[in-house]
C-alpha cells in the first residue's frame, strides 16, 4: 500500500533551503493506522497460516498497538485479548477511550499488575496465559518482532529515494528497523524516541541490517506519555498550519524535533526530509483527559 507525501510549507524551511515532506501512513485506516497497520500485516497472516483463532498482546491504558489488534482482528475475524498494564483500572475501564474502542472490538482484558507486567516476557508467565486462555497467537509489546520489521519495511516506496533523511519516532523500534533495512545507499535513517535515554540501540541493531542510521534523544519531553504545554502548543499550532493532526506521543515529538534541528543547522542546505506519520491518532482524546485534570492546554481535536 502506498501512501501520498504532503510538502510542508514554512518560512524556516525557505530560510534554511531544505525541504520537508509527511509521509501521510496516517491515512491507512481510522484506527490501524501507520506503522501498526504495517507491524500487523505479516503477523496475521502468520497467525492464519498456523491455525490460530486468538491474538494475543500487551499494552498500557492508551496503547495505540492494543487499539490496533482489537479494531483488526474484530475485522479479520481473531478472537483478542489485552493484557493491560495497572489492575487499578480493572473497575473503570470504561472511562478510558482507548480500552473502551478496543473492547467494542471485541477485545477480553486481563488487567495485571505493574511488576507482574514486567514478566511479560518470561516462560512461566506466558504458560500461566496459555492455562488460563488456551492456545494464542502472541504479539509482543508495541508489535516490534521480525515480521513487524518485514512490514514496515514496505513504508517506502521506489517515489521516496530522492530523500536523504528519513525520519520516524520511535517506540520499541521495529518500524525504524524496517526503514532502515528499505533505504538507499545514499540516505540517512534519523529516530526520535519517545521514551528517555538510549537503550533502544540493541533492540534496534538486532534488526537492522545498515548502519546508516543514528538516534537523536533531546526530544522526549520527560519520557512516554509525557508532554509539555509547549508540545500540545507546537501540534497545534502544525494542525493549523497545514491541515496534518499530530498525536502527541510520537509524531508530535518527531516533528518537533525535525523543527528544532532544522534550525540548529544539523541539516545541510539543499537536504531533503521525508518523515513518517505512523498514526496514533486515537490517543488524543485520552491524552486530553490528562491534560484537562492537570489544567493544562487541550490539543485541537
Amino acid at each position: 500500500m502506498k501512501t501520498a507525501n504532503q510538502k510542508i510549507e514554512s518560512p524556516l524551511l525557505d530560510e534554511k533551503e531544505v525541504t520537508l515532506h509527511i509521509k501521510r501512513e496516517d491515512t491507512i485506516h481510522p484506527f490501524v493506522s501507520g506503522n501498526k497497520y504495517r507491524k500487523l500485516k505479516y503477523n496475521l497472516l502468520e497467525a492464519r497460516n498456523q491455525g490460530q483463532a486468538t491474538l494475543l498482546t500487551f499494552g498500557g491504558a492508551f496503547s495505540n498497538h492494543i487499539a490496533a489488534v482489537a479494531c483488526t482482528g474484530h475485522e479479520q475475524g481473531f478472537k483478542t485479548i489485552g493484557v493491560i498494564r495497572g489492575e487499578e483500572l480493572e473497575n473503570n475501564w470504561e472511562d478510558n477511550p482507548t480500552l473502551e474502542l478496543a473492547h467494542k472490538n471485541g477485545m477480553q482484558f486481563h488487567f495485571v499488575s505493574r511488576s507482574a507486567y514486567r514478566d511479560k516476557n518470561e516462560p512461566d508467565f506466558l504458560q500461566q496465559l496459555k492455562d488460563t486462555f488456551g492456545e494464542f497467537y502472541l504479539l509482543p509489546e508495541g508489535g516490534t518482532n521480525k515480521l513487524a520489521v518485514k512490514g514496515c519495511a514496505e513504508i517506502l516506496s521506489e517515489d521516496d529515494s530522492t530523500f536523504d533523511y528519513i525520519c520516524s519516532s520511535v517506540g520499541t523500534g521495529g518500524t525504524l528497523a524496517g526503514l532502515i533495512n528499505s533505504t538507499q545507499p545514499h540516505q540517512t535513517v534519523l529516530g526520535v524516541p519517545a521514551l528517555k535515554g538510549d537503550f533502544l540501540k540493541a533492540d534496534i541493531s538486532t534488526f537492522a541490517q545498515n548502519e546508516r542510521w543514528q538516534l537523536v534523544t533531546d526530544y522526549h519531553f520527560g519520557g512516554y506519555a509525557k508532554v509539555t504545554p509547549e508540545l500540545v502548543q507546537f501540534i497545534n499550532r502544525f494542525k493549523k498550519g497545514t491541515g496534518i493532526p499530530l498525536d502527541p506521543i510520537y509524531t508530535g515529538k518527531l516533528v518537533f524535533g525535525i523543527f528544532e534541528l532544522i534550525k540548529q543547522d544539523f541539516f545541510p542546505k539543499g537536504t531533503q526530509i521525508l518523515a513518517i506519520h505512523t498514526g496514533g491518532l486515537q490517543g488524543i482524546t485520552g491524552m486530553n483527559q490528562v491534560l484537562e485534570q492537570k489544567k493544562l492546554p487541550l490539543l485541537d481535536v
